[in-house]
């Protein structure tokens, strides 16, 4: 039996795991101007549609100092002359060029209001020049607070990372900082110090020798997201293989420091298992043309784009620890397979509103036990996100506050979890399930998405009319109940703590044999004499007897 203190120790864990590691979630409820500029389509970024970013800065450890520009190219969706760019605060905008010629910028907090002088045509591309400095928002313990992270490696070199989901790209590089619009390709190209080097998203296209310095160009060929980008700087080391995939053969390469390649070596193997596993069950991995990359990183851990980061301590679970209590969660290394799980559900598709994080982080703890599913069976699966309802606290719907960059519960990962799964029992059809979440990556494929396309589309899918499903488990907190009671030779039973109109059937078992019962919120009665009720564990709902 566990002790109470290890309990603790794991409860606590839970919270800073699922509460605020990657979605930066707060307890924020009441918004000011800066909150809408940074969560809404305003006017200023309506209409321009990005096109490609070149990112070329240098970064320089010893001074915790970046400066560079970012070279941001767009094609003209209405004629408009007031462009806003964002970058927060202690960084500093210190020119915006066009065609060569200074620009006029006004500031108001983080967002940047650009005056442009040539006349903006309808269907023109056009580029302007972002150029910036300063000491960016330090990390004190990345990735729940985001910005850089400098350490040193235990040799004491600079061991440097970014991670800022949530709290936005914007605080580290100048961009159009909503989710919304993602740019369709782009250069990153990083000047460091010699004797490191920096791992970035896509492929490596070439280095530069500048003599005590060097470049690294990096290469995105598919739409990502502005916090998918990311700067890795270490002593590192490669390894790779190649995978064979859906697509073909697709390179995984592993960067990790100098000291920890052998162990790496080893426990790297989880992530050709949980390609495998994915490709199953979400259909080809979407970023083919960019590879696959593990970066070793001071921290825990983040979904960047085609350069997944790692700091699970090489160990099994999510630092040693099994988030359902089963055993389960011991049979992998956690951060391998929810961070690689987001390149379906948040880089694949992705929402266009925080507010809808549910999609990426509902989907990705649901992928962790598909994994299971793959390797260990159903009953595995069923076992682990079952056990990690012991997480979900209820406290708030899943869905946030839209157009205020405001994400919901931190229940959108293990009660985003539980509703899929329960899902799943009510479509009661497996290689229906499987052609959903596969046809969900296909359909939206390189695309931003809402809440409402997602349930429009399992609806049309599954043939079903699933709004008041999805009322109750991502805009309500309570669990729906199922009140029932054995008299005179019948069951009696009905649904409360329900939204309108919910009417979800169920299986259960009545004196050792499994049937399907249909409540809603009115009493129904099923002539029967029962000597045992149960109600199937593996849908997300209470049962009381009265």
């Amino acid at each position: 039996m566990r002790t109470l203190k290890h309990r603790l120790c794991i409860a606590l864990l839970l919270t800073s795991t699922l509460g605020i590691a990657q979605g930066l979630l707060n307890k924020k409820n009441e918004f000011t101007r800066q909150d809408t500029l940074r969560g809404s389509i305003t006017p200023e970024r309506e209409w321009w549609d990005l096109t490609y970013y070149h990112l070329d800065i240098e970064v320089k450890p010893d001074e915790k100092f970046i400066s560079g520009k970012n070279t941001i190219q767009y094609k003209v969706l209405k004629p408009y002359q007031v462009m806003q760019i964002d970058l927060q605060v202690p960084m500093q905008i210190t020119k915006v060029l066009q065609n060569g010629k200074a620009l006029d910028v006004k500031h108001n907090g983080n967002a940047h209001f650009v005056t442009l002088n040539d006349k903006q045509k309808t269907g023109a591309v056009n580029t302007i020049e972002v150029h910036y400095k300063g000491n960016p928002r330090e990390a004190k313990r990345a990735p729940w607070d985001g910005g850089f992270s400098w350490k040193r490696d235990s040799n004491g070199k600079h061991f440097i990372a970014t991670s800022c989901q949530g709290l936005g790209a914007s605080v580290w590089w100048p961009n159009k900082d909503h989710m919304y619009d993602e740019v369709d390709s782009m250069l990153i190209s990083v000047t460091i110090p010699k004797g490191l080097t920096n791992i970035s998203n896509g492929r490596l296209r070439k280095l530069e020798d500048k003599g005590n310095k060097v470049t690294s160009h990096w290469y995105v060929n598919n739409p990502i997201n502005n916090y998918g980008v990311n700067v890795n700087i270490g002593d590192y080391v490669n390894f790779s293989e190649i995978y064979k995939g859906e697509n073909g053969n697709l390179d995984m390469d592993y960067w990790v420091l100098k000291d920890n390649l052998d162990k790496a070596k080893e426990h790297f193997k989880d992530a050709p298992k949980m390609m495998k596993a994915f490709e199953h069950w979400f259909g080809p991995y979407p970023f083919y043309e960019d590879s696959f990359k593990l970066v070793e990183v001071p921290y825990l851990g983040m979904e960047h784009q085609s350069s997944v980061t790692y700091g699970n301590q090489y160990k099994k679970g999510y630092l040693g620890n099994d988030l359902s209590r089963t055993g389960w969660g011991l049979k992998w290394d956690f951060i391998i397979v929810h961070e690689a799980g987001h390149e379906w559900f948040a880089n694949n598709i992705t929402n266009v509103d925080v507010a809808d994080m549910w999609i990426h982080e509902g989907f990705t703890a649901y992928s962790e036990n598909l994994f299971l599913d793959y390797y260990y069976g159903k009953e595995a699966s069923a076992d682990y996100v079952i056990g990690t309802r012991a997480n979900i606290q209820n406290d708030k719907p899943l869905i946030g506050i839209y157009n205020v960059n405001k994400e919901g519960s931190s229940d959108m990962y293990y009660k985003g979890a539980n509703m899929l799964h329960t899902l799943r029992q009510l479509i009661e059809d497996d290689k229906l399930w499987r052609d959903i979440l596969r046809g969900i990556n296909t359909e939206f494929y390189h695309q931003t998405v809402t809440t409402k396309q997602v349930e429009d589309y399992i609806s049309k899918m599954t043939k079903k009319d699933l709004s008041a499903f999805f009322n109750q488990y991502l805009r309500d907190v309570r669990i729906p109940t199922l009140e029932y009671k054995i008299e005179d030779n019948a069951i009696k039973y009905r649904y409360v703590n329900i939204v309108k109109d919910f009417d979800m059937p169920i299986e259960v078992e009545i004196n050792g044999k499994s049937e399907w019962i249909f409540p809603n919120s009115e009493w129904k009665t099923k002539q029967v004499q029962v000597s045992e009720f149960k109600v199937d564990r593996d849908y997300y709902i209470y049962s009381k007897q009265l």
